[in-house]
């Protein structure tokens, strides 16, 4: 596994998100889609113009995968969503809440899965209680509750080379790697953990090469795995909450928190772009549900 040439972190959009979250390269539109969780709204960068889009998205939207049918499938303090874009604000659908009975939870990281379904992680929002879980909205609209017993779920980053899914529990700074076609959740395993010097697993992705790149919250950094989990590659970020990332030709975007940091400082809450001698970009997931 060679070692890829790599370029500094250069902020693109010093937007100051107090939750910069979900980021997702759309092919449709060579565009680059991303989230304030807790700041409720998203934005699409147009890295041709480097100008971005705001639209003010209510309800803690959390993560966004492309539908196959137009527009996007998403997650929410309310659930699953179908979101489209319209008259220059969003037009959203919900879809199904499988909490509805757990007022304290919402939805946090998720991602389109191979076998075009979505999976998403609840959390507590108040990262007290360990009520998260995952979940997987079918193409068909049902929803299938995978596993429990997490704090704060990120994730999930599919590796359908190998038939495997990866899942995180930031809290217990722990890597989890689980057999998986997409439609299912095979037995869990540790993959990595790690200590209070490395910072917290947030987002995450399986690159074209098949190895894992992690962004670490209170690391400044992005770090990347080969698939049997030995340290590859990091990325330094001038900021110290970088919380997921997207590959982009040619590129690797990452998104950021302000939150708990004073918002002047350190580019917290920014968008940044690593250039890189590959394309790293795996063929693009959608939703296959109407």
């Amino acid at each position: 596994m060679r070692e890829l040439a790599l370029g500094p972190a250069v902020c693109v959009d010093d937007r100051r998100a107090v939750l910069g979250e979900g980021p997702l390269w759309d092919v449709r539109d060579a565009a680059l889609y991303w989230l304030d969780i807790k700041g409720e709204a998203l934005f699409r960068f147009d890295p041709g113009t480097g100008e971005t889009a705001v639209f003010p998205a209510e309800g803690m939207i959390s993560a966004l995968a492309v539908c196959a049918a137009g527009g996007f499938v998403a997650a929410s303090r309310n659930g699953f969503l179908r979101i489209a874009i319209e008259d220059g604000g969003l037009h959203i659908d919900p879809l199904a809440d499988p909490e509805a009975g757990l007022p304290g939870n919402r939805f946090n990281d998720g991602k389109a899965d191979p076998a075009g379904g979505f999976w998403a992680g609840t959390m507590d929002n108040a990262e007290e209680a360990v009520s998260g879980a995952w979940w997987r909205l079918a193409p068909d609209g049902a929803t299938t509750r995978l596993a429990g017993g997490f704090m704060v779920t990120n994730g999930p980053a599919f590796d359908p080379e190998r038939g495997r899914v990866f899942l995180t529990d930031s809290a217990r700074r722990t890597i989890y790697v689980a057999p998986s076609d997409g439609a299912v959740l095979g037995d869990m395993e540790v993959f990595a953990a790690f200590g209070p010097d490395d910072g917290y697993p947030d987002g995450m992705e399986v690159d074209a090469q098949g190895c894992l790149w992690v962004a670490f919250w209170d690391g400044a950094c992005l770090r990347r795995f080969d698939p049997d989990g030995a340290p590859l590659q990091e990325v330094a970020l001038p900021t110290p909450r970088p919380t997921s990332l997207a590959f982009a030709p040619g590129a690797i975007y990452a998104t950021s928190a302000s939150i708990g940091l004073d918002p002047s400082a350190f580019l917290a809450g920014g968008l940044f772009r690593i250039e890189v001698d590959a394309d790293l970009s795996p063929p693009q997931r959608a939703f296959k549900g109407v």
